[in-house]
């Protein structure tokens, strides 16, 4: 079923592996009257959990601009090597590299396991976006500030972005940083806006990364993935609450 979904919205599917004895993991996420979310998982275990490293599609990695990834595949092995070999091999083929921890915290045997974990791979990153309430756990901070920001950069990372809900996100390079608005939306449901968030970005600077050196036209990305963001929490569900481009663009016009 998700395969064919992935298809039907114009997916490439050809590295998607089938288990023969796992099936895909099940999130069952309830919701709150402001739209935030609550989540159950149900694995036991899924197929993501037991990806090998032989079987990773080493020539698609290899022919990727962007490998983007998130945190929950180095829980348990084998999916943890061959998350790390993925991440390894699309580096040296000189991929951009995204990472989105997607911090959750059910999913983990601790807190402080997810906090170890989730950092082994930090510095291997371009792009970084956490959340404001990631930030405050991986920082140990209660502050959404610059200082909390910078705390976890490293020499490597290109772009770093903290995202604030309705409120927009933070944006910090090695020349520049600042902040991008959000837009007043009639919240329904807050799942995928980070997702729809960071596909907006990598969708507009996988092939003019100079736009990471350029803060007004970063600006405008980023105004342009807040704007998905926000349409996202319009809808409920994921994958049918992503914004077409006409929908994004009439809310540029409308403004915040």
């Amino acid at each position: 079923m998700l395969a064919g979904i992935l298809k039907t919205n114009g997916v490439q599917a050809d590295g998607i592996n089938f288990d023969k004895g796992a099936r895909t993991a099940l999130a069952f996420v309830t919701l709150r009257a402001d739209g935030e979310r609550e989540f159950m998982f149900y694995r036991n275990p899924s197929a993501d959990m037991l990806l090998t490293p032989d079987e990773l599609n080493l020539d698609l990695i290899r022919s990727a601009k962007v490998f983007h990834y998130g945190s929950i595949s180095l829980i348990v092995e084998p999916c943890r090597s061959a998350h790390l070999m993925a991440m390894e091999v699309a580096k040296e083929a000189g991929a951009l590299l995204s990472y989105d921890p997607n911090l959750r915290l059910p999913l983990w045997s601790s807190e402080e396991e997810a906090r170890k974990q989730i950092k082994s791979i930090w510095n291997y990153a371009d792009v970084i976006k956490v959340s404001d309430v990631e930030l405050e756990f991986l920082t140990g901070s209660n502050k959404i500030d610059d200082e909390s920001a910078m705390s976890l950069w490293h020499p490597n990372l290109k772009l770093p972005l903290v995202t604030l809900g309705e409120k927009g996100c933070n944006y910090y390079t090695k020349k520049f940083h600042g902040s991008v608005g959000g837009f007043h939306v009639k919240t329904v449901d807050t799942t995928g806006a980070g997702d729809s968030f960071v596909g907006a970005l990598l969708t507009k600077i996988v092939d003019d990364q100079a736009i990471l050196e350029d803060e007004a036209r970063l600006k405008e990305v980023l105004r342009f993935s807040c704007a998905c963001g926000a349409i996202t929490t319009t809808k409920k569900g994921a994958i049918p609450a992503l914004p077409t481009v006409s929908e994004v663009l009439t809310l540029l016009k409308g403004g915040a």
